[in-house]
């Protein structure tokens, strides 16, 4: 018996000194192991109080000294992170915890670093001030640094982290940086691709090969993460060509004999080319007739295998179904392949999914946005049935504030199998907005502006902005404040005040405005968006041509317009900034003379349409007409509509229209209709320059005016424009040029050949 007490003591012991490290008392004590721990006795704490020490052990005065307890307080108390060093030794009927605090961080700094800015190396690291250092975490902070060089290229790049003791059991923390030079790829390899060329799949990749115009863009720089991207890429390529097969067999990045740049080579399996066989849909819900939906199947027989169409028939059958009262269905697309003729046969099978509800809404990320802005977006609540469509839709509505850089939305099982947690993590981006333009418009002249926008004021989503423009053709000021869910409602509200000035050569006169208005919007649906507005306005005509057209005389004075308008607008658009497809349809009425002293009724009906026959061969559409009636008096040349400039290119800004024969005054017309056919191209430089070609054809009139029409050219014959141009996407803004003929015109309209924008924010 007395063998194996003393046989455990000495395990004991042992076990104690192996966790402690530097607790040489530890196993003579273990040896004494036996009795009652009178006192807890915490020496060497600088900051931290005893008790919290206490706190973390498992013993209390009046326990035994158990080895198997003592090293398990002594494990709870290094978890902590809060101490270098701990031991524990006996004194008598006293245990004595001898502690080594860790030093509390003064200050981190960052030296050697010039290609990334201090905020943002420290946006990385964990370690902050005022917090307790530990060796481990500033060795992973400098590992996170390294990864963050190495994803901008710099894989040369050192971190090295730098103790400076302090008084006080403080240090300063620095990592010394040293970047390297940035890793360029020079050659980007393709192995296996027979069918298309290895320029068509480097368009395809988004890592590019370094040449001299790379200056704009560092697709050029090795980036481990960016091949894995490009697999995707490529999968996802092939796959929508019909190469059901493809296969990326590896991706082998090889650095230089210099080791400055790197060759990345692709080697790819092709295989054969798929069309799609016998498409249909099956179900297996209850009193479903699978028929209904059929129109919602993209694929058609015959057609080359397409797996982009194969994706958005699931979700349309999805969002079909959902509609018709099923809440929980699964649709999974089921092929069947036919190697020996290259088919495809596809049945899309619909079938009762498991029902599961939305437990919680869980949000990270959002240091700034309030909750609230980013729950009110979801189509989602807790309790509601989960819908993927709706989820999908979720994300993009948050996407789409423009108050973050990332958004991802995903759903987690929840407390039970019939719950799901759905985890939103936002990375918050900046919202405010300081900018200033410059350019040049052949119909304006000199262009220049100033802006300060917070597009997410307080975290609340509200967009507050003022604005000044000047321009060789008048000037503009403007303060606008927005709020997008007024009374916590889905009804967008707010107001603008502005001051108007236009002098344009195409007006024999000065028009001066001041007023202000009220506006609210809302959804009628996710596509159908209705905006009323109440505007008062203050108009002054004034400097009016000495040898202007009676007509323009009459305009010259103070009037005051009141008026209410409403704004339709049908948008299925693919995306509100760079749309490829899809189309948007306008619908606007004005109603002045509630009050004022102008009084008329104006309706716009337009529509635009996008057609992508290829990824970069994109065709617009665009149609609009117009109509002003004066309720009890004549329209004002003001409110009339001119044509000309942007919207009828070929002809100057107020070209086209009714006329005065003695003055050349431009008179504007009651009515117009005006479209234009556009195909954008590529121009086959590389896609980093931002160059593309289009070639267009532009259509329209304008005509009829109220008053003495005698000594008044004005007719609604059709005008006609053709002509080429191009846009450049400069990194010092946009750039648009363009050649227009009129085809078809009246020997009084005004002409220009050649017109061009440039403007720039900074």
């Amino acid at each position: 018996m007395f063998r194996k007490t003393l046989f455990s003591l000495l395990i004991g012991g042992l076990f104690l000194v192996l966790e402690a490290g530097n607790s040489q008392n530890v196993f003579a004590q273990a040896l004494m192991s036996g009795g009652t721990i009178d006192n807890i006795v915490v020496e060497g704490t600088q900051r931290i109080e005893p008790e919290s020490v206490r706190s973390y052990m498992e013993v209390n005065p009046g326990d035994t000294f158990d080895p198997v307890l003592l090293n398990r307080s002594l494990k709870s108390i290094f978890a902590t992170g809060l101490f270098a060093d701990v031991s524990l030794k006996r004194q008598g009927g006293d245990l004595i915890v001898v502690v080594v605090e860790n030093p509390i961080i003064n200050r981190i700094a960052f030296e050697g670093n010039q290609r990334l800015d201090d905020e943002i190396l420290a946006a990385e690291t964990s370690l902050r001030e005022r917090v307790v250092f530990t060796r481990t975490k500033a060795q992973a902070d400098a590992q996170k640094l390294l990864e963050l060089y190495r994803r901008s290229g710099r894989f040369a790049a050192t971190v090295e982290p730098k103790v400076i003791q302090l008084p006080q059991n403080r240090v300063d923390l620095v990592f010394e940086v040293v970047e390297g030079d940035r890793s360029y790829v020079t050659t980007v390899n393709f192995i296996g691709n027979r069918e298309f060329s290895d320029g068509k799949l480097q368009d395809i990749v988004s890592t590019s090969e370094t040449v001299f115009w790379n200056f704009l863009t560092d697709s050029d720089t090795y980036d481990p993460d960016r091949l894995t991207f490009d697999r995707e890429l490529l999968r996802r390529f092939y796959l929508k060509e019909g190469y059901a097969d493809f296969e990326v067999q590896s991706v082998i990045a090889e650095l230089t004999s210099s080791r400055e740049s790197f060759v990345v080579t692709f080697t790819i399996t092709e295989g054969e080319r798929y069309k799609f066989g016998v498409v249909d849909v099956e179900s297996a819900l209850k009193d479903f007739d699978p028929t209904t939906v059929e129109d919602q199947i993209l694929p058609e027989e015959n057609e080359w295998y397409n797996a982009d169409l194969i994706d958005k028939t699931v979700d349309n059958l999805t969002d079909a179904v959902g509609d018709l009262g099923y809440a929980f269905v699964d649709v999974r697309p089921v092929p069947e392949k036919d190697t020996e003729s290259k088919v495809i046969d596809l049945v899309f099978s619909i079938s009762e999914g498991s029902k599961v509800y939305v437990e919680r809404i869980d949000i990270e990320g959002n240091s700034r946005t309030l909750d609230k802005v980013i729950r009110r977006e979801f189509r989602l609540v807790e309790g509601d049935a989960f819908n993927s469509s709706k989820l999908r839709r979720s994300r993009s509505r948050i996407q789409r504030l423009g108050f973050f850089q990332s958004v991802n939305v995903n759903n987690e099982p929840g407390s039970t199998p019939d719950r799901t947690v759905i985890k939103v993590d936002v990375e918050e981006q900046s919202t405010g907005e300081l900018v200033f333009g410059a350019g040049f418009s052949s119909s304006s002249g000199p262009l220049g502006s100033i802006g300060i926008r917070e597009r997410n004021l307080l975290g609340k989503g509200q967009d507050l902005r003022f604005n000044v423009a000047l321009a060789g053709s008048g000037s503009e000021a403007d303060i606008s404040f927005t709020e997008p869910y007024f009374l916590d409602k889905e009804i967008a509200a707010g107001f603008d005040i502005f001051r108007i000035t236009r002098e344009e050569d195409s007006l024999a006169f000065d028009e001066k405005k001041t007023g202000a208005a009220l506006r609210i919007g809302y959804d009628l649906s996710e596509e159908l968006r209705q905006v009323l507005r109440y505007r008062f306005e203050h108009i002054e005509i004034e400097n009016i041509d000495s040898d202007a057209a009676a007509l323009v005389k009459e305009q010259e004075g103070t009037s005051i317009k009141s008026a209410i308008s409403s704004t339709l607008t049908y948008d299925k658009l693919d995306s509100r900034i760079s749309p490829t497809d899809g189309y948007l349809l306008t619908l606007e009425n004005e109603l002045a003379g509630l009050g004022g002293d102008v009084q008329h009724l104006k309706v716009t009906l337009g529509g635009t349409n996008y057609y992508s026959f290829t990824e970069d061969l994109i065709l617009k559409t665009r149609a609009e007409v117009g109509n002003i009636i004066g309720l009890d008096e004549d329209t004002r040349i003001v409110d009339r509509f001119f044509l000309g400039g942007d919207k009828l290119r070929g002809f100057k800004s107020g070209g086209v229209g009714p006329r005065d024969q003695g003055s050349d005054d431009a008179l504007g017309g009651k009515h117009f209709y005006n479209g234009s056919v556009e195909l954008t191209f590529p121009l086959g430089l590389p896609e980093e320059f931002g160059v593309k070609g289009r070639v267009f054809s532009d259509f329209g009139a304008t005509w009829n005016i109220d008053g003495n029409d005698s000594g008044v050219d004005d007719s609604s014959n059709p005008r006609v424009s053709f002509g080429t141009g191009l846009t450049w996407s400069s990194p010092f803004g946009p750039l648009a040029m363009d050649l227009g003929f009129a085809a078809l015109k009246e020997d009084y309209d005004e002409t220009e050949i050649f017109s061009f924008s440039f403007g720039t924010s900074f």
